[in-house]
């Protein structure tokens, strides 16, 4: 049951993405136009301390009109590594300089319309180094316990579901 892209062009693009349109052939041999949106990698990171408490940031998208709790998450810039974009985005949003990163996991949030893959990596240790250079970014970042994710991710308040899936996994690793 694999649909093939038969060819795509670029109906518009920017820095930050590109919409196509594919003609995708389906198994029974009929075709469709199907958009696309290709993006950058994404780089998210965060930092677990000793109290096991995670760093996160309290803010609004204006696309859903809605508050959440969120990692430090950016665009992958290009000739960068994935690992190296994740820790100046914590630095940038949160003040915090990581140490030592892991890779924690890599999902894909909307696989049928947006061939966006979000790394997610954490921290054990962190240094702060002062007010974040992109404190527009959010309200307020704050340490949140580890063991409150489960339930705040159930009453809505991490709605990203990469960032929810990212925080369930260091709940499972550092308290499963």
């Amino acid at each position: 049951m694999q649909w093939t892209n038969s060819g795509e062009r670029t109906v518009y693009q920017n820095r930050w993405f590109r919409v196509n349109l594919a003609d995708v052939a389906l198994p029974d041999g009929r075709h469709l136009d199907h958009y696309l949106i290709r993006l950058r990698p994404v780089a998210v990171a965060t930092v677990v301390n000793e109290a096991n408490e995670v760093l996160m940031l309290w803010r609004h998208r204006f696309i859903t009109d809605s508050w959440g709790w969120e990692l430090a998450a950016g665009v992958v810039e290009d000739g960068e590594e994935i690992e190296t974009a994740a820790a100046r985005e914590m630095e940038e949003e949160t003040g915090w300089r990581p140490g030592p990163l892991r890779h924690l996991l890599t999902v894909e949030p909307a696989n049928g319309l947006i061939d966006a893959r979000h790394h997610l990596y954490w921290a054990e240790e962190a240094t702060y180094t002062g007010h974040p250079q992109d404190d527009f970014e959010s309200s307020r970042r704050e340490w949140v316990p580890l063991k409150l994710v489960p339930d705040m991710i159930g009453r809505g308040e991490i709605p990203a579901a990469g960032m929810a899936a990212g925080l369930l996994m260091l709940h499972h690793l550092r308290l499963g």
